[in-house]
């Protein structure tokens, strides 16, 4: 396997940290918490958009203030496997908005879906309506959660 992993410095780890924190900083911001110039960190964080590190900038919203008030995560189990029904699995994945990320798995499950929806009723009809009427869905679990107590944390750099 092919290892492409990026080799980092410890000023790159702490770039990346802070970046993590407050995407918003400035070159000048960067180079104070770096002990760098600015135009020494703004180079760095250009390396490192180059070399694929940083992948994008981007917002987090806050769901519930969007009417998002349910969260779950849902275990999709496919009848059949092959290509095409992951293919075609994934394109229905893809047009539903309320599934934010989704992973394929080893073990029973083949999917793990984290989905944001209004209500009960809106996951219901995902479930029901959308994902076990695809052709090639055997079985959905879904877990509801109550709570996140740890919010989605920046990766360890």
């Amino acid at each position: 396997m092919h290892d492409s992993r990026i080799p980092l410095d410890e000023t790159d780890s702490r770039l990346l940290a802070a970046l993590q924190r407050n995407a918003h900083l400035t070159a000048q911001e960067l180079g104070e918490a770096l002990n760098l110039s600015p135009s020494q960190a703004g180079r760095r964080r250009q390396r490192l958009e180059a070399e694929g590190l940083i992948a994008g900038y981007f917002a987090r919203l806050d769901p519930i203030r969007l009417g998002l008030s349910v969260q779950a995560f849902v275990q999709v189990e496919m009848a059949r496997h092959g290509a095409e029904t992951a293919a075609a699995f994934s394109r229905l994945v893809a047009t539903r908005p309320e599934i934010t990320s989704a992973w394929t798995l080893t073990g029973e499950s083949d999917y793990l879906l984290r989905v944001y929806c209004e209500d009960l009723s809106s996951l219901n009809t995902l479930i029901h309506q959308v994902l076990l009427a695809h052709p090639t869905v055997a079985r959905v679990h879904s877990q509801i959660v109550m709570d996140q107590f740890k919010p989605d944390a920046p990766l360890p750099t």
